[in-house]
């Protein structure tokens, strides 16, 4: 036991030292989404939204678990970090135990951020290929104006380089 408890504060001493990733502050899309919310906070559901996000603007990785009962508000805690990490420019992956759960998941996600330029997707076992969005369907919403005027696009893009002969 008091191997695994040195290999373990070594391993989050050298975490806490190694740079991360700092998420821009909550910007005005954010604090919309937050109110859009149809449901009070709970005092435990805002201490968790507030401290998510503060170590997701933290320059240090972020190590945090949110746990709850059903009916808790941990799936909106999801929803806003999420977001906020799409603002930044990042992609984001929710990782669920159950197809249904997974569903679950992709309806309340696809739900609460509709009016927003985000595209949500679904990857399930329950999926075909020809029912997932094709690579040309992404390129088309990505060219489209409203995906040019939200922040989401301000994001650097990947280009491609080419090497020409003279």
């Amino acid at each position: 036991v008091m191997d695994i408890a040195r290999e373990l504060i070594r391993l989050y001493a050298l975490r806490k030292s190694q740079p991360g990733f700092g998420f821009p502050p909550d910007t005005q899309w954010q604090r919309e989404l937050e109110a859009s919310f149809m449901y009070d906070d709970t005092p435990d559901q805002a201490t968790a939204t507030f401290d998510v996000k503060r170590d997701m603007e933290a320059s240090t990785p972020m190590d945090r678990l949110v746990c709850g009962d059903v009916g808790f508000g941990k799936t909106e805690v999801a929803v806003r970090a999420a977001f906020k990490a799409v603002q930044g420019g990042k992609q984001v992956a929710v990782l669920a135990p159950t197809t249904i759960l997974a569903q679950q998941h992709y309806n309340t996600f696809r739900d609460r951020l509709s009016r927003y330029a985000v595209n949500v997707d679904l990857m399930s076992r329950f999926r075909t290929k020809a029912a997932s969005p094709s690579k040309s369907s992404w390129r088309r919403w990505t060219r489209s104006r409203a995906w040019r005027s939200s922040p989401c696009s301000r994001r650097p893009t990947r280009r491609r380089l080419r090497s020409s002969s003279t």
